[in-house]
């Protein structure tokens, strides 16, 4: 970015005129709309919060089909237009049954300190074992490390049957270290709950509870890798991120460390939920190893934000192959956390063969060229944070779509799991509510305005949903072209 003839934070009255026609300038040059095969429907500001994890539900409410999306924020404070009142950062309610026109429902804050509610699933009674007909529920992080509010940090359960006024029905544990990405089987019940228990070795492990009846949680256990518990010694395996379940092939994938030292497990999830164990609360070193098929490491300077699962994959060049001609894929993707890549290697994305659980193999891997939007130096984050998670058959197997914070969504054609391939994009344009990014240049701040698409999300009609770590709010996309012509949508 050019440099401005003022800095930006201590502006001088002579040449405050002269900033904002420069600034004016270079954002809309460098940091306008940019995209290829993927079309803007609309956008939501969000009430200019730091968004972190968009969930995306059906749901019938007043007898009337709505698709609501629901989004977790980081911590912070913004004021709330429905209320008047400046609200901690927690959980936006968006009606998005109209993607052309999505109506700001409501805003749930973090009910103890500033510290956000990152984190948001949301399942339907009907499809709960336990859950009541026509309602629905909402499972969602409250707090986080780093915001002050150690003591206060929890996961909560809430009714949202009516979307516009939610209502807490439980706190399923408190006074946590920490908390993450969740994952919740909606044909289950079963909740994988990141969190921090005191007394761990790591701040983010797992509790697992049973939520098939939201009304009377269950705790079943708690787990980690081996060397995380209480009283182990010797090195500590880096801390979790996420899990992602599939009940019907009976496995859990979980992802461990951000952008370094990461490692995917493959669990048993039988194991893991019905094995013999002396205490739940505090399991050993054999009841913890007990579930994991494998481990796979990664290099030290990776980590492995999300692992999904891409399974039973037919692969085409291997249709006349007498064996294996169907395989299981995970998808990892690490999460850069450095400014202007500094400080940390570039973080990408990698498909990993699973179909000999016991030895997972990297096959390919996806990266954003910085030479394609001088991303490196545009300012924030570059490099990839997060997929989609959604099983949406319109794009499994077929696409996947990737946040890449300043270079914002990129679509991959995985059609051919060796050979993954970029067929489009869309990069926000930035708007007055896009918070700067700083880095420490010998001692003095540099700062940049910079989309930082942070998490995604898809929809079972084929909408895509990007939120904004810098407070730029929710854009919902469709593909057009080539990258719309892969995709399986219905007739």
């Amino acid at each position: 970015m050019t440099n401005l003839p003022c800095q930006r934070r201590h502006v001088s009255l002579l040449c405050l005129t002269l900033v904002l026609g420069a600034w004016a300038t270079i954002a809309n040059s460098q940091h306008g709309t940019d995209s290829r095969n993927v079309r803007l429907l609309s956008h939501n500001d969000l009430q200019a919060r730091s968004a972190y994890q968009p969930t995306i539900k059906r749901q019938i409410v007043d007898g009337q089909e709505r698709w609501i999306a629901y989004i977790g924020h980081h911590g912070g404070r913004a004021m709330n237009p429905l209320t008047g009142e400046v609200e901690n950062n927690g959980t936006s309610i968006v009606d998005v049954t109209d993607p052309a026109n999505p109506v700001y429902l409501h805003h749930i804050p973090n009910l103890s300190a500033p510290s956000g509610a990152q984190m948001v699933r949301v399942c339907n009674g009907n499809e709960l074992p336990g859950g009541e007909a026509g309602a629905s529920y909402l499972l969602r992080t409250n707090g986080g490390r780093g915001g002050g509010d150690r003591g206060n940090i929890s996961h909560q359960l809430f009714d949202v049957t009516d979307p516009s006024s939610p209502k807490l029905l439980h706190t399923l544990v408190e006074n946590l270290n920490d908390t993450h990405k969740n994952w919740w089987e909606c044909d289950t019940g079963i909740a994988y709950l990141v969190s921090g228990v005191p007394g761990w070795r790591v701040v983010r492990m797992t509790q697992i509870f049973d939520l098939s009846d939201p009304t009377d949680p269950k705790f079943i256990r708690n787990f980690g890798l081996v060397g995380q518990q209480p009283g182990a010694t010797g090195e500590t395996p880096v801390e979790l991120h996420g899990c992602i379940s599939v009940a019907e092939r009976n496995r859990v994938y979980c992802g461990q460390g951000t952008n370094a030292n990461g490692v995917m497990a493959i669990l048993d999830r039988e194991i893991l939920l019905h094995g013999e164990l002396k205490d739940p609360v505090n399991p050993t070193a054999e009841e913890l190893s007990a579930p994991v098929i494998s481990l796979l490491s990664l290099p030290y300077f990776m980590g492995a934000h999300t692992s999904y699962p891409i399974l039973g994959v037919e692969y085409s060049e291997f249709e006349n192959d007498e064996i294996l001609g169907t395989r299981d894929y995970v998808m990892i993707v690490n999460e850069s956390l450095e400014e202007e890549c500094l400080a940390e290697a570039r973080q990408m994305m990698y498909i990993v063969d699973v179909t000999d659980e016991k030895h997972p193999w990297p096959t390919s891997n996806f990266n954003v060229s910085d030479s394609a939007g001088d991303f490196c130096t545009r300012g924030g984050r570059f490099g990839s944070h997060a997929s989609h998670e959604s099983f949406t058959p319109i794009f499994y197997k077929k696409l996947v779509f990737l946040s890449w914070f300043n270079a914002g969504m990129r679509v991959v054609d995985i059609v051919d799991p060796y050979n993954p391939r970029e067929v489009g994009y869309y990069i926000p344009a930035t708007t007055e509510n896009t918070d700067e990014r700083c880095v420490n240049i010998d001692g003095q701040d540099r700062c940049k305005i910079a989309i930082q698409t942070n998490n995604l999300e898809i929809d079972d009609r084929g909408y895509i949903y990007l939120v904004d770590r810098a407070n730029t709010g929710l854009h919902l996309v469709e593909l057009t072209g080539a990258a719309r012509e892969i995709a399986h949508y219905p007739n």
